[in-house]
């Protein structure tokens, strides 16, 4: 009994780990609509990070990683969609945002929290790395400096 018990817990956890992105309409910030679920890099792994631009350790975050985005780009092929949870007035402080610190980042914008609430997010930042598959392989909240290593490490992983 204690092993059927098992089996299902780490059967459910696989699941888990493993889930698709939901289908969520957003909008780009070029004004296009994006399906969530139809997100790819052309099957190469590709980040998600969820961010709002009164979030400090957010901004800190991008900052970091668009040092460093280029060399990713051009060793792993990865590439980075952010997506805005700003509300209300906020959600016109995003693209001057994005534009001032010169994130070349593909960036959505959840102005309704659909797509966060969808994946059950408390918490930003938070990151999620998605396989060449479309699967959900690894989830990150919060952010110290220099947490982007972890993620470039994971990113690795999946291309070997």
């Amino acid at each position: 009994m204690k092993k059927l018990i098992l089996l299902a817990l780490m059967g459910l956890f696989s699941i888990c780990l493993h889930a698709q992105l939901p289908s969520i309409a957003l909008k780009h910030l070029d004004g296009r609509t994006v399906t969530t679920d139809t997100l790819s890099n052309n099957g190469k792994p590709f980040i998600i990070d969820f961010f709002a631009t009164w979030c400090k350790p957010c901004i800190r975050e991008l900052d970091a990683i668009a040092e460093v985005y280029e060399d990713w780009q051009q060793e792993t092929g990865v590439k980075l969609i952010t997506v805005s949870i700003d509300q209300g007035q906020n959600i016109n402080k995003v693209k001057p945002l994005v534009d001032n610190h010169g994130w070349e980042y593909e960036v959505l914008l959840d102005a309704n929290g659909d797509f966060k609430r969808a994946l059950g997010i408390q918490m930003i930042p938070y990151v999620l790395i998605v396989d060449g598959n479309g699967n959900i392989v690894y989830k990150h909240n919060g952010y110290t400096d220099g947490a982007e290593e972890e993620l470039i490490n994971k990113v690795r992983e999946l291309i070997k």
